[in-house]
């Protein structure tokens, strides 16, 4: 009798093994392909030396910078922030990388290689975050069309080749870490919620295969629910997706497959979303409470000013249509025949013979494009990196259509590689790759890489000039004052406002800078005379630069200290010179501009008040023993 238990338990436990050595080995491979796939993103970090878009810097550089350095760190917080429309829970994750640098290791470490670890600290963190956008999506994709499929291989492929990805994935942008977490918690989300397969019980309604029956299964709810929560609060708008999906699932309109909405499964869900964004919004409001100082929820002012306040059409308009004219073509550039027919397909989903939780899962994606998209087009203000979270959904129902145009292989859910494997329309495949990386290494490289490589000079140049003042952060109890230093402004930004970076990029808090604002008018009346007629110091600027610098340096009175350094737009030359000139209004302050630096800025711009070469003037001002005063 035991000898016969033995022999059973022995055939249980070689029926287990292979399918333990398989898990294991799917895990290893996961594992593997999240270090490759970070190892390409971190090239792809080194890469990307061009500016994009100030928020990449003044709506989480900036205010981590502030989080770790202070007050006295020069670090330049916006509007925004001032009145509290950002979490603070975004930038605090750069923050992070900031007290590593700063107090394991930053102590006893060289002011100059300090600064270097400083700036790499931010890039080395996103491309973590990066790195699991792309990995996640992937994952997503192989959960939906089978482990180790093409059309999965295709997702993770279209991910790392995206132009767009190159080009942003890598960059601090909120809208950037939005879609990790919304790649991470579409992949944790239950999709037989929307449906299951047929459980042959025709007595009821209801399906009786367990959705939430595990512990498993629920802690892949509450992961889901709570990175979609985070997600969220870091960019309010992010609720369009979940309530999207929500609407489906709870309506199941065009969805297949048996109800699992039973009475069970959602107080399941009602509790989690419940107990999981009650813990999200308290740690939020937390995070806050410690970062402003008091209890405030900058969503809701977020919405209020952009919304109800209208601000944000202070900083553009758009046409209805931009999304689907110029978001989804640059979102997914050669691509978008595929994500279009992807769209157009997903309704009928099930005549792929996908499983009902895959046809459900593409038919979800689909409405959750489709309502964002909709939705944001009411809003003035667009920009394309709105609508970047929905980039995994686009790649995922682009997969199969991608796949089955450049391969031979007639069934997309076939795990690849396979010896059937073969290319079609490879003169098309390889048109395509060279327009992606024609698009991905301009645009990272040379497009704008002047407002990079000027902060890289003027950190450079203040080393040269100032090597006793490169503490990091500023000390607090210096006995030895050098006035002559502390009067010096060391760069002047006659630039349109935040067209370079700040603080992550200058670094030390001793480096004396100023540059045009561009503050809206958050005290005036939607549509009012005020509004109508406000003009930031930018516009001014711009609108009479000679009487703006008489202006800055008025005869009869005080002005603002001179710089040592003027850094502007090769259109904005002539207007100094004018200023400067022996008999113009500025020759009192004995200035011979001279220009020490300039780069190109690219073949085209978004604003004509950049094109051309970004110049930098040394004024020779600080370079006289008794200097005039401004």
């Amino acid at each position: 009798m035991s000898s016969g238990k033995k022999t059973s338990n022995a055939k249980a436990t070689t029926r287990s093994s292979p399918k333990k050595n398989v898990a294991a080995l799917v895990t290893a491979q996961t594992r593997e392909a999240l270090a490759v796939i970070f190892a390409f993103r971190l090239i792809n970090a080194l890469c990307v030396r061009t500016f994009f878009q100030p928020d990449e810097y003044f709506q989480a550089l900036e205010p981590a910078w502030h989080m770790v350095f202070g007050e006295d760190s020069g670090a330049w917080l916006t509007w925004e922030w001032q009145h509290k429309l950002r979490s603070s829970l975004h930038p605090a994750v750069f923050a992070i990388g900031y007290f590593v640098v700063q107090n394991y290791g930053g102590s006893g470490m060289n002011p100059m290689t300090k600064a270097k670890w400083l700036l790499a600290a931010p890039k080395v963190l996103q491309t973590g975050f990066a790195a699991l956008s792309d990995w996640y999506s992937w994952r997503l994709a192989e959960k939906l069309y089978g482990h180790g499929s093409a059309a999965a291989w295709s997702v993770l492929l279209m991910t790392l080749l995206n132009p767009w990805q190159w080009y942003t994935a890598t960059r601090s942008f909120s809208n950037c870490f939005e879609t990790t977490l919304t790649a991470m918690a579409l992949y944790y989300w239950p999709w037989d919620f929307l449906g299951t397969e047929d459980d042959g019980n025709t007595e009821s309604k209801y399906s009786s295969i367990p959705v939430f029956e595990t512990w498993g299964q629920i802690n892949s709810l509450r992961l889901s629910l709570t990175l979609a929560a985070f997600a969220v609060l870091l960019r309010p708008t992010n609720i369009l997706i979940w309530m999207a999906v929500g609407t489906l699932a709870l309506t199941r309109a065009t969805l297949g497959g048996k109800s699992p909405l039973t009475r069970r499964n959602l107080l399941v869900v009602y509790r989690e979303v419940l107990l999981c964004g009650s813990f999200v919004l308290g740690l939020s409001l937390l995070a806050d409470r410690l970062y402003y100082g008091e209890w405030t929820f900058p969503p809701l002012t977020f919405l209020h000013f952009n919304v109800a306040q209208n601000l944000a059409v202070f900083y553009g308009q758009n046409d209805w249509h931009y999304y689907l004219s110029q978001g989804i073509p640059l979102l997914c550039t050669t691509i978008t025949p595929f994500v279009l027919k992807g769209l157009f397909k997903s309704p009928d989903a099930e005549k792929s013979n996908w499983p009902i939780a895959t046809s459900n899962a593409l038919k979800a994606l689909s409405f959750t494009i489709l309502t964002t998209i909709s939705s944001l087009s009411f809003v003035s203000h667009k920009e394309v990196r709105f609508i970047t979270p929905l980039l995994p959904a686009f790649h995922i129902l682009a997969a199969p259509y991608v796949t089955s145009f450049f391969t031979t292989i007639a069934d997309v859910a076939t795990v690849c590689p396979t010896p059937n494997l073969g290319w079609k329309k490879t003169p098309l495949l390889a048109a395509g790759l060279l327009v992606n990386a024609l698009i991905g290494g301009y645009l990272s490289y040379f497009h704008a890489a002047a407002p990079i490589k000027v902060m890289s000079y003027l950190r450079n140049e203040f080393e040269h000039i100032h090597p006793t003042h490169l503490a990091i952060p500023r000390p607090t109890n210096a006995t030895d004052v050098d006035y002559d230093f502390e009067q010096e402004l060391f760069a002047l930004f006659l630039t349109p406002c935040h067209a370079t970076p700040w603080r992550s990029h200058l670094v030390y808090p001793s480096l004396r800078a100023r540059a045009l604002t561009c503050e809206p008018p958050v005290d005036t009346a939607p549509g009012s005379a005020e509004r109508r007629s406000y003009q930031d110091e930018t516009r001014r600027f711009y609108a009479d630069k000679v009487g703006f610098l008489e202006r800055m340096w008025p005869r009869d009175g005080p002005g603002e200290d001179m710089a040592r350094y003027i850094v502007g737009f090769e259109g904005d030359a002539s207007a100094l010179h004018t200023y400067f000139d022996p008999s113009g209004p500025g020759a009192r302050h004995k200035v011979q501009l001279k220009e020490v630096w300039s780069s190109w800025n690219g073949l085209f711009t978004d604003d004509d008040r950049k094109a051309g070469r970004l110049v930098v003037w040394a004024t020779g001002y600080y370079d006289v023993t008794l200097p005039v005063e401004p």
